[in-house]
């Protein structure tokens, strides 16, 4: 009897940890979220310096990550300050901007990644293509748009495009 339970007790072991989860921390060096405005007569780049977050694999890969509005940076100093005003990002009432995956999906030509986006305090769930590896470093590169309205960004409205392009790139080792 004795023995038959510490089999068992060994088997659960080996079970529980051939199923750990694979952990990958984010943050401002290793994940890069860029994004490009555009306007009739130009556009203008920028991205966030902060952020954290996190991807781990636990039966499925799931991408939670926070960003420090604050640390918006612009092509341009003095649009960087209109962007953390209440006309855009609002940091002052909108100290950060999160995404929380719910699915990751294979395809024929990559991934799909979808969750929930929360920016300026609205939030909606948005789908991204992207090119997934992993293993020692888990990869993420993707490029897409949302539409800025969504979040209450309307400011400028037909002098400043709606549709913002946005870069992500990861590259998080274990």
């Amino acid at each position: 009897m004795v023995r038959w339970f510490l089999g068992l007790t060994a088997a659960v072991a080996v079970s529980l940890s051939a199923t750990a989860a694979d952990k990958y921390k984010l943050d401002g060096d290793n994940t890069k979220i860029e994004f490009t405005g555009t306007k009739k007569d130009g556009k203008h780049v920028g991205g966030f310096h902060k952020l954290t977050g996190e991807v781990t694999h636990e039966g499925d890969w799931k991408i939670d990550v926070t960003i420090d509005t604050n640390s918006l940076y612009s092509d341009d100093e003095k649009l960087t300050g209109h962007l953390k005003a209440g006309d855009f990002f609002g940091v002052k009432d909108h100290p950060t901007a999160t995404f929380t995956s719910s699915k990751i999906e294979k395809g024929a030509k990559g991934f799909t990644v979808t969750g929930k986006f929360t920016l300026c305090g609205k939030s909606k769930e948005i789908s991204f293509p992207a090119e997934i590896t992993t293993g020692d470093t888990f990869t993420l590169k993707s490029e897409f748009k949302i539409d800025r309205t969504d979040y209450g960004m309307t400011y400028g409205a037909g002098k400043v495009d709606n549709e913002v392009a946005l870069k992500v790139t990861v590259s998080a080792k274990k």
